[in-house]
């Protein structure tokens, strides 16, 4: 990662003045996001996604012969297409937490753009953490019944039957139930209520306020630690996906997942109004989860190159998207 120290010190800069622009001066106020405006900073995000990616293929070029450019490339977009979809099944949560809480319109952004400030740590850590735990865990190449096992890693072949688990769970998952779940019991929530007195009233997008000479938290404060918990929760299922494409990589695997963090708030402005169009999305992250926890486990004997990830996660999206379209979900439309 320190390799480039360039393109560490662009991503670095692009993310502080995109965030201190869209709060401190696009955002400074409390607003209702428009259905342009979401679309506009979702074309913002990624659009400066895709530049970087582009960057990053002409600085690392060619070595030995090799086009790594080309491969770090495909990694980086895998990445951040896997980490982009997993988290739209993050955001339908998202606007369950919203409705459950009564966020008001107005608000929620400024919910969103703390849980991004907070992911931006978290997935930091667990990123950071998880290379370094991989690295320790690869086993001597050894033959068990007459095959022979390079590179077989602990970690990562664990992370892969997860993810081929999660993948299929997800395939036969009915939401409903998260539709009745009650928030107030989740981690975050109860965390909040164990510190502070906690009001009943919102105070405009303030955290604290003061009711009858004393300092309370509001509903805000709550909803942003449910929203924390949750992300923190989704992040067990989207970073051991990313480390199958780049295990050895935290500048490709940080800067990937953090863009498709970024432009999350404003696709979930989108999400939230026309969340009948993605019906059969859950089917497509299912494939996708289970796909690439067999990358993870048949990596020891077969290497799926990172462009053919890609292309996969790609087909995935793109068929998930036009099932949703050609064949909506008749329970929705009867609601």
């Amino acid at each position: 990662m320190l390799d480039h120290p360039l393109l560490i010190a662009g991503f670095s800069i692009i993310v502080v003045v995109m965030l201190l622009l869209d709060l401190g001066v696009f955002n400074k106020k409390g607003h209702v996001i428009s259905n342009k405006e979401a679309i506009i900073w979702s074309v913002v995000w990624i659009s400066l996604s895709m530049i970087f990616s582009v960057v990053i293929y002409f600085s690392f070029g060619y070595e030995n012969g090799v086009n790594v450019g080309l491969e770090k490339f495909s990694q980086f977009q895998s990445a951040y297409w896997i980490e982009k979809s997993l988290s739209v099944d993050n955001l339908f949560v998202f606007i369950l937490v919203f409705g459950f809480f009564k966020v008001p319109d107005a608000n929620q952004h400024k919910v969103l753009f703390w849980g991004v400030v907070g992911a931006l740590i978290m997935r930091a850590f667990f990123i950071f953490a998880g290379i370094e735990l991989i690295k320790m865990t690869y086993l001597p190449d050894f033959t068990l019944f007459g095959i022979d096992f390079h590179r077989v890693n602990v970690v990562l072949t664990l992370f892969g039957l997860f993810l081929v688990v999660a993948g299929f769970k997800s395939w036969f998952a009915n939401g409903d139930g998260d539709e009745e779940k009650d928030f107030t019991k989740s981690g975050g929530a109860r965390l909040i209520h164990k510190f502070f007195k906690v009001s009943e009233n919102y105070d405009g997008d303030k955290f604290f306020t003061i009711e009858n000479g004393i300092r309370v938290a509001t509903p805000m404060l709550v909803v942003i630690a449910v929203i924390e918990f949750t992300d923190l929760l989704f992040a067990v299922d989207s970073i051991p996906a990313i480390f199958a494409i780049a295990p050895d990589d935290p500048f490709i695997l940080y800067t990937s997942n953090i863009f498709a963090i970024l432009g999350l708030r404003s696709l979930y402005f989108i999400l939230a109004n026309f969340i009948d169009m993605f019906t059969k999305l859950q089917y497509g992250l299912a494939i996708i989860l289970s796909f690439i926890g067999l990358k993870m486990i048949i990596s020891p004997f077969y290497h799926i190159e990172a462009l053919h990830s890609l292309l996969v996660v790609a087909g995935v999206l793109l068929l998930s998207v036009v099932a949703s379209v050609l064949f909506p979900d008749t329970k929705n439309e009867a609601k």
